[in-house]
């Protein structure tokens, strides 16, 4: 499911590209011919507009087909980024099922489909990776609407199996008219510990007829794997297929091994032994991950990462690796490159690479809040023996860092991709009296959706979510998380809190992870949405927040306003706000927790920004003021879980509109809420129901579109709410 690892907004593959390609090919010893500006029909990938072509070549050709592409993904990386291990993994694989399937009636599903780079360059999408003016044509994952060689849209793990027993069962049933011939499902280590890639194994045992499932194992998940399976998996490598027990003997399904799964050779005989066959099979090949990277420790001090096209003395051009010793208790890699720096073989941060444009660039803000956390968190393992940090296999992606994972022991665990199992196994340790911390991207933890509701909130679990990449985001389909909010707001039982800096996140996190018996903790689940990069940009420049200079006040113990409230011009006085605490007093209450806090004073209108949206309602705030004159209200609500029907009450005097800002999904979520409650608690006397205006998202899918563009459409700029509140007067 991971399009994430350690490195860069893993979910999108839509970075800019920067620097010559000549000059980035010098660099990198990468032959210009085999760089974006190349035209030489003298190169094999060159000639490659679809699968006919591969299978068009000389045997001994394929080897060389094999090199030049993965010469062309090491160039693409360094470009424009992208899912760099998984690829240059799967390499020789792709090409030996192009070689020997017939796609697109023979229905290839790739699992995840971040290691989909090659076959989009061999069913005629290669220019979208060899030339930069033509990068952004292709998404980092399958899609129907490129091409009819893509079956499904996939960006989350484990469902390949299932989708294939689909199109199986489809064409059994059919018979001859169904169009559909071999159906091929390609799912990784990694992908196997989810849960769904287990029940496809079921059913396809169980379904028969022709089914050939090819499990890559490179022995990794984005980082380490981990599980008890991978024990048996292990044993059955080193056996070279032959060990008992065997997993998928087990479900009842045929077995094949290939060792040498990086050699094209080897794939495309076992390929052929299998085309045709009548009943489900796993073929199961040894790759390696991130195969090509140079890993030799001296690249560890260069201002770049290595990437030596590949060595052409070696017959697959692979070299072995001995980067992971699986007899430590994390599976460390031993990587010390940076994080955009991967590096040959089994290193969590070749699963994602930046450009070498992002080179010096500080944190993203998964990074840098997630570091916080784990540094706040990390004092308290030694008196807190319960406290632990669950992650569903993405750690590196949110600031989860190998350091923090070794220092922290058993108070870390990896569940591996297991969203639901990582929720429900949070609520056992809560149960038990421990204090859980899930973290993972908004849009991984939509899988766990049962598990929040029963497992967690109806048993008044004492969990706590750490909701990374929530809102809106230029990243592709399958990783939007414009829908977070829609989705934990409206469980009952669960509080979802929105800070809007790092201070009020830490105290969030203080609050919410508070040790079991604590005098006012909250009596259940708490999801706190991970500041995004409107926060963090505002955090680094205070000019982005021109009413506060992000000077806010302690958090208040009321933000409450008297009904009766209303000065000489009508607006609220700041002398209601009453009182205020310290930091060190951040386990005040839950009262306390969900109150909304005014940080400014005024008439007319009331602008009420949620989370990553709160920025802009401080910039509206201002523009009305320099051009009309408006000193508006602004309120950061802190939370999207309830309403503070106390401040929505005191609006009434004075105020003519309510403005509420979010950078989700509009319909379902937060604002609307706000419209429901004047609209429910509608008064007699006109003047005093004020107009509400809602900013926020459509309900729909977006694809790598640009987040200053998205803000446009959905008229979440300054401009466009400001012209909107003054056209209303």
């Amino acid at each position: 499911m991971r399009s994430a690892s350690g490195n860069g907004f893993d979910s999108s593959d839509s970075f800019a590209v920067s620097g010559a390609a000549e000059r980035t090919a010098r660099l990198h010893d990468i032959p210009p011919s085999i760089t974006p500006s190349h035209g030489d029909d003298s190169h094999l990938l060159s000639r490659i507009a679809s699968p006919a072509d591969v299978k068009a070549l000389a045997p001994n050709e394929l080897a060389e087909l094999c090199r030049e592409i993965r010469t062309t993904l090491l160039a693409y990386g360094h470009q424009h980024g992208g899912h760099i291990g998984s690829n240059l993994g799967m390499v020789e694989a792709t090409v030996a099922l192009h070689r020997v399937f017939d796609s697109p009636r023979d229905r290839i599903v790739f699992d995840v489909s971040h290691q989909s780079y090659v076959h989009k360059m061999l069913t005629g999408r290669a220019a979208a990776y060899l030339d930069p003016d033509r990068f952004s044509e292709v998404t980092g994952f399958t899609n129907p609407d490129e091409s009819k060689h893509d079956q499904f849209v996939l960006g989350h793990t484990g469902t390949s199996i299932s989708l294939a027993c689909g199109l199986a069962k489809t064409r059994d049933m059919e018979g001859p008219n169904s169009g559909i011939g071999n159906v091929i499902a390609v799912i990784g280590d990694g992908s196997l510990s989810s849960g769904v890639a287990f029940e496809g194994l079921n059913n396809a045992a169980e379904q028969g007829g022709n089914l050939i499932i090819v499990f890559n194992d490179n022995e990794m998940s984005i980082a380490g794997d981990f599980g008890g399976m991978y024990g048996p998996l292990a044993r059955l490598r080193a056996s070279g297929g032959t060990a008992q027990p065997n997993l998928f003997n087990a479900f009842g399904l045929d077995y094949r091994y290939v060792e040498a799964g990086n050699d094209v050779s080897a794939l495309v005989a076992a390929f052929e032994e299998v085309r045709d066959i009548d009943h489900p099979v796993v073929v199961h090949i040894h790759t390696l991950k991130g195969a090509g990277y140079d890993g030799e420790e001296t690249h560890a001090d260069r201002q770049t990462a290595s990437a030596s096209p590949v060595s052409f003395d070696s017959p697959t051009g692979v070299h072995p690796t001995d980067n992971v010793n699986h007899s430590e208790p994390w599976h460390s890699d031993h990587c010390n490159l940076s994080d955009h720096e991967p590096h040959e073989g089994q290193c969590e941060a070749s699963h994602w690479q930046n450009p070498d444009a992002a080179i010096g660039k500080p944190d993203d803000p998964r990074k840098h809040y997630g570091k916080m956390a784990m540094a706040a968190l990390e004092p308290r393992f030694a008196a807190e023996p319960g406290l632990v940090v669950i992650s569903p296999a993405t750690p590196g992606s949110n600031g989860i860092t190998h350091e923090f994972r070794e220092r922290a022991g058993a108070h870390y665990v990896d569940t591996g991709i297991t969203e639901s199992h990582a929720v429900a196994y949070a609520a056992g340790i809560a149960r038990a009296g421990g204090t859980p911390v899930v973290a993972t991207t908004a849009s991984f933890f939509q899988r766990a959706y049962d598990q929040f509701f029963q497992e967690m909130s109806l048993n008044r679990s004492r969990v706590t979510v750490l909701d990374f990449l929530g809102g809106l985001s230029g990243s592709d389909n399958t990783h939007s998380g414009a829908y977070d909010v829609t989705m934990f707001s409206n469980i009952p039982g669960a509080t979802m809190l929105v800070p809007t800096s790092a201070r009020d996140y830490l105290a969030d996190l203080a609050w919410a992870t508070a040790p079991a018996g604590s005098a006012d903790a909250p009596a259940g689940p708490v999801v706190i949405r991970v500041p995004g990069e409107a926060i963090l940009t505002a955090e680094r420049d205070a000019t982005l927040l021109p009413v506060t200079g992000g000077q806010i006040a302690d958090r208040p113990q009321s933000t409450s306003l008297p009904v009766s409230v209303s000065s000489a011009s009508g607006g609220i006085s700041a002398a209601t706000v009453r009182g205020t605490v310290s930091v060190t007093a951040q386990r005040a209450g839950v009262r306390h927790m969900l109150d909304w806090r005014v940080n400014q004073t005024g008439s007319h209108v009331a602008i009420i920004g949620l989370g990553n949206a709160y920025p802009l309602a401080e910039q509206t705030a201002a523009a009305l003021s320099a051009d009309y004159g408006i000193t508006a209200t602004v309120i950061d609500p802190r939370q999207c879980t309830s309403l503070d029907s106390d401040v929505l009450e005191s609006l009434r005097d004075g105020h003519q509109q309510v403005i509420t800002l979010e950078d989700g999904q509009l319909e379902g979520s937060w604002g609307e809420k706000v419209t429901a409650y004047y609209a429910n608690h509608h008064v007699s006397d006109g003047s005093r129901n004020p107009h509400v205006l809602n900013f926020g998202a459509a309900k729909e899918f977006t694809d790598r579109v640009p987040l200053g563009e998205l803000n446009e459409r959905y008229g979440l700029t300054v401009e466009q709410v400001t012209e909107a509140i003054t056209r209303c007067f």
